[in-house]
């Protein structure tokens, strides 16, 4: 069975810093894309970051460049998104999903994606 599981989440103040994990069971993150979403309330889902240990392929959306960074840990099989100088707009529903598409803009669910259930994180002013 293949299982996602998020952690990390949590509130901080804007400024500070959390680092979320996505692990995975079922099946091996390293041969895949894995890719960061969030999604704000009333907003749609968004790539915020992805990652293929194969390919050696990082994409950042343009907001959290700078700020963010993913990095994986194959002999652990996680994934993780380490989030500094977070901002108020930063606040949402993290998730995690592979596989993923990557289109060179991005990385996309399709019919194979599996997605953990998400972790809040919330930044306040």
């Amino acid at each position: 069975e293949v299982r996602i599981v998020e952690s990390g989440g949590g509130s901080v103040q804007a400024g500070g810093s959390l680092r979320l994990s996505c692990a995975a069971s079922g099946f091996t993150f390293a041969d895949v894309h894995v890719g960061w979403f969030r999604q704000a309330p009333g907003k749609e889902r968004e790539g915020v970051a992805c990652i293929s240990s194969r390919d050696g392929t990082i994409w950042y959306r343009d907001s959290v460049k700078g700020r963010f960074t993913i990095s994986s840990d194959s002999a652990k099989n996680t994934v993780y998104l380490q989030m500094n100088s977070l901002a108020p707009e930063d606040t949402a529903v993290y998730s995690c999903a592979a596989p993923t598409h990557y289109a060179g803009h991005g990385c996309y669910s399709y019919s194979r994606t599996n997605r953990g259930q998400g972790t809040q994180v919330t930044v306040s002013s």
